[in-house]
């Protein structure tokens, strides 16, 4: 059976928490379990040759988590993001493949630390081009679009256009590009505000298991299941 890739991939990584629950363990080990396997997919991806990836990692939502929860969640990020600046084997894997990396999101409800990391890897890959990694952070879905609305309308007041178009929010969105197929581990049959107007017509693909114990296997199922699946875009 020939695998037909989608142009764009979201994942929505869910089931860190759960995880560390069921091993007695708290949630930042979870999370920690979830930032290696964050590598491992990013792989799959990359040897596929899935054009753009967009990775729900945190949402708007999570920051009302505990201060301690967030405090190591921070901590996380911080050396996931320090990682690929500093790990040459990493890195040279976002040079092979040219990859242009993304945080988009509330980047200024962040820590400074953070932001500056964030900053550095973009700055350090915007010259890349053939892929594009984004990585949804302190990201809503309806903030984005709230978001893109309101530059839309400063345009309109400045150049007294009247007419609004798809086309003129979508340029203004974090993330453009519609997605094709989105995967969600952990079972839950929902979107959770995760990129909800480049989602208007993706495929999506529930997975029960949790986001740790994702696999290749099962991600190569996810993709045999989307190119199987007549796309109608609402026609």
């Amino acid at each position: 059976m020939n695998i037909v890739l989608p142009n764009h991939l979201g994942i929505i990584i869910d089931g860190n928490r759960r995880w560390a629950r069921a091993r007695g363990l708290p949630p930042w080990e979870g999370h920690k379990a979830g930032a290696e396997k964050l590598n491992e997919f990013l792989n799959w991806c990359l040897e596929m040759g899935i054009p753009q990836v967009s990775i729900y990692t945190l949402s708007t939502e999570n920051l009302n988590r505990s201060k301690e929860e967030l405090k190591h969640l921070f901590k996380i990020l911080e050396e996931y993001v320090d990682g690929l600046l500093k790990d040459k084997k990493k890195f040279a894997l976002l040079e092979k493949y040219e990859v242009r990396v993304r945080f988009v999101g509330e980047l200024n409800r962040l820590p400074k630390k953070l932001i500056k990391l964030m900053g550095k890897l973009m700055e350090k890959t915007a010259k890349y081009q053939k892929r594009v990694l984004n990585f949804l952070v302190a990201y809503g879905g309806k903030s984005e679009i709230v978001n893109a609305v309101k530059k839309l309308a400063e345009e309109v007041i400045k150049h007294g256009r009247i007419e609004i178009t798809e086309k003129d929010i979508e340029k203004h969105l974090y993330v453009p590009q519609p997605l094709d197929l989105v995967i969600r581990t952990g079972g839950y049959q929902r979107l959770s505000n995760f990129l909800l107007w480049q989602a208007s017509y993706a495929e999506i693909y529930v997975t029960k298991t949790l986001w740790p114990d994702f696999s290749k296997k099962e991600f190569m199922k996810a993709l045999r299941w989307f190119s199987q699946q007549k796309r109608n875009f609402g026609k």
